[in-house]
C-alpha cells in the first residue's frame, strides 16, 4: 500500500529539499510545490518509498505556486488531487508542513506597502488558506507544521513586517492546536535561527565576518544548517510527538540566550 501523501510547501532548494527528505525515512511520501514559478523540482522528487519507481520517475509529484493570491490555495489542492491517484489509493494527507516564505529586510520608514503586502501574502495568507483547504484532506490524528523563525520573538527593526508574520503564524499555529485537538490534530511551529541556506547566502556564503558574527549569535556556537530543521520537522510529524501540540519549537541553536 503506497504511504499516505505528506504535502510540503517550500521552494525547491536547500532548506525544502531537507525538510522533504526528512519525511522520507519515516515512510512518508512527500508532495512539494516551489515558492516562485519556474523554480526547478527536480531535487524534490525523491521516490516514495512504497511507489513504483516509474511512477517516481515519470511524475515530479509537485503543485502550482501558491502565494497567498485569491483562489491559489483551491487550485494548488485541486492539482495537488490529480496526481495523488498514482501514487495512493486513497488520498488521505498524514502531515502538512508550511515551508515556505520570503524576507522583507526593510524598517517602518522605509517598508512600502507592495513589500508589506507580499511578504503577508506568502508567509502568512498562502499558509492560513493551503491549510483551511487541506484539512479537507487531512487525516484525523494528522499533523501541521509551520516554519516560524526566531525572529518573531525578537525586536529586529529592520525586519519589522518579516518578525510579524512569522508572529502571526504563531499565533495561527496556536489557534490550529485547539480547534483541531478533537480530531487528534497536533500543530506546531518551528522557529529557526541564521540557517545556511540560498536566502542567506547573498550576506552569509563567501563572508567569514559575516559568518562568524552569525555563529557567535548562537549558544551552540555556528551557523545552523537545513537538516538541524529538518529533522525536528520529521520529529513533529513522527508519532512521536503525538502529545506535543500548540508549541513553538526553538530552532536557533540558542540564539539570543
Amino acid at each position: 500500500m503506497a504511504a499516505p501523501p505528506s504535502p510540503s510547501t517550500g521552494r525547491c532548494r536547500r532548506s525544502g529539499a531537507a525538510v522533504v527528505r526528512s519525511l522520507i525515512p519515516a515512510r512518508l511520501s512527500p508532495a512539494v510545490r516551489p515558492r516562485r514559478a519556474g523554480r526547478p523540482s527536480a531535487v524534490l522528487r525523491p521516490a516514495c518509498p512504497r511507489a513504483p519507481a516509474s511512477t517516481a520517475a515519470t511524475n515530479p509529484f509537485s503543485t502550482p505556486v501558491a502565494d497567498g493570491r485569491h483562489g491559489d490555495a483551491a487550485a494548488l489542492w485541486s492539482a495537488f488531487d490529480a496526481q495523488i491517484p498514482q501514487h495512493a489509493p486513497e488520498p488521505a494527507v498524514d502531515v502538512i508542513v508550511n515551508n515556505a516564505g520570503i524576507g522583507c529586510g526593510a524598517d517602518l520608514a522605509s517598508l512600502t506597502e507592495d513589500g508589506f503586502d507580499e511578504v503577508f501574502a506568502v508567509n502568512v495568507r498562502a499558509h492560513f488558506f493551503i491549510v483551511r483547504e487541506g484539512l479537507k484532506r487531512l487525516r484525523d490524528a494528522g499533523r501541521i507544521i509551520n516554519i516560524s523563525s526566531g525572529a518573531a520573538h525578537l525586536a529586529m527593526p529592520e525586519a519589522i513586517a518579516y518578525g510579524a508574520t512569522k508572529s502571526a503564524l504563531d499565533n495561527f499555529t496556536l489557534n490550529l492546536a485547539k480547534e483541531l485537538g478533537a480530531r487528534g490534530i497536533t500543530a506546531n511551529s518551528v522557529a529557526p535561527g541564521i540557517i545556511d541556506t540560498d536566502v542567506n547566502a547573498g550576506w552569509l556564503r563567501g563572508n567569514p565576518e559575516a559568518e562568524a558574527h552569525a555563529a557567535s549569535l548562537a549558544a551552540l556556537g555556528r551557523v545552523g544548517r537545513p537538516e538541524d530543521v529538518a529533522d525536528i520537522v520529521a520529529f513533529l510529524a513522527s508519532d512521536d510527538a503525538r502529545w506535543v501540540t500548540g508549541k513553538v519549537i526553538d530552532a536557533t541553536g540558542g540564539s539570543g540566550l
